[in-house]
């Protein structure tokens, strides 16, 4: 009997706990599109690159949906089998809080290792090629940025660059461009533009035909205007700047290695997601006991303030952590065993081993 009613609740937390993780993940995924979208239109992403950033951003945020998936479907999971008495039925079978930690740990513990794996390895890695793709883009100030009908900043110099159409082998038609220097501004109104390399690889040539340059400087009334039929206009590319190593995406052995304090804060923010698992499951059985008047969802409630306070202290906790204001011994630890603790209370008022121990105490 205690085997067929693991597999039982085994099947229906895990089920649920698929189904609200692909929830959370597809609304996490709707904002983020248009996020990164919002990136691509102001040309800090390659637009080619898209869908490769919105799957390394969703997989960091992996490490904080799959805690708090699990968390809320073993609130429903156990809100649905009490709302049905089918809870009642398993107790009268012998079945009791310590019986019933056993599928949701073995659960539990398949998807800690799952954590662990993506906050620990995957996650860096994603939010380092995030950012390579994004100082990419920033060296790759040429035309092959350049969209009809949008004004695109172009090159080291303060220009802004801005075609009715561009056709497929490059070319800028009806183009418009402008430029600070030191001596005012400089205007390029001309039919056609295109690019062309340099000797110097970090050069580029763009080349305009028929048109004009104005050239003056704003308030004054004296305005240098030069026809042309070809005229070339040379900038420098973007030189690259070296990506700063952050915390974030720093492999585990040199977080391990390390004594920096914000590296400390990183390594323990790492190692908290797979523990958060583990503490959410304990807390989920005694937050997901109800009557069957209250209905399925009667234990959300204070799950989802429960989370948020855990949350909240762990980001707490970091920050302290980074500030050197709390010791490394302690750092983020201090928040996990806190919930630890609030989970075995609720165990005990909720399943009356306080009365027992009275009782066991008042009979000696």
């Amino acid at each position: 009997m205690a085997r067929i009613a693991d597999r039982y609740v085994l099947r229906e937390a895990a089920q649920t706990w698929f189904a609200v993780t692909a929830v959370l993940l597809l609304i996490l995924v709707t904002n983020q599109f248009a996020s990164v979208l919002s990136d691509a239109a102001a040309s800090r992403l390659p637009k080619d690159a898209l869908l490769q950033v919105m799957g390394l951003t969703s997989l960091q945020y992996l490490t904080i949906l799959i805690p708090v998936g699990l968390f809320l479907a073993i609130l429903i999971a156990l809100g649905r089998l009490y709302r049905d008495s089918e809870m009642y039925a398993l107790m009268a079978c012998g079945i009791g809080p310590v019986q019933l930690y056993r599928p949701l740990v073995l659960l539990a513990g398949a998807i800690t290792l799952i954590v662990g794996y993506i906050a620990l390895v995957v996650a860096p890695g994603a939010n380092a090629e995030v950012r390579r793709i994004a100082q990419e883009m920033r060296t790759r100030s040429d035309l092959s940025v350049m969209e009809a009908g949008r004004f695109v900043s172009f090159g080291q110099a303060d220009a802004v660059v801005y075609a009715e159409a561009v056709s497929p082998d490059g070319r800028l038609r009806n183009v418009f461009v402008q430029r600070r220097n030191e001596g005012g501004v400089e205007i390029i109104v001309a039919a056609q533009a295109w690019q062309e390399m340099t000797a110097n690889p970090d050069v580029r040539m763009l080349t305009f035909a028929d048109g004009r340059r104005y050239e003056g400087e704003p308030g004054q009334p004296q305005f240098r205007i030069i026809e042309f039929a070809r005229h070339g206009i040379p900038y420098s590319l973007p030189s690259e700047i070296a990506i700063a190593d952050e915390p974030e995406s720093r492999s585990l052995g040199a977080l391990i290695g390390s004594d920096d304090a914000a590296d400390l804060a990183e390594l323990q923010w790492r190692l908290s997601a797979p523990v958060m698992v583990i503490v959410l499951t304990l807390l989920a059985v005694p937050l997901g006991h109800s009557s069957p008047r209250q209905g399925r969802y009667a234990g959300l409630r204070a799950g989802v303030l429960v989370y948020i306070t855990y949350a909240n202290l762990l980001g707490a906790a970091r920050v302290w952590l980074e500030r050197g204001r709390i010791a490394p011994l302690i750092g983020m630890w201090w928040v996990h065993v806190l919930f630890v603790a609030v989970a075995l209370l609720l165990l005990a008022n909720r399943y009356g081993w306080w009365r027992r121990l009275v009782m066991r105490r008042a009979v000696t």
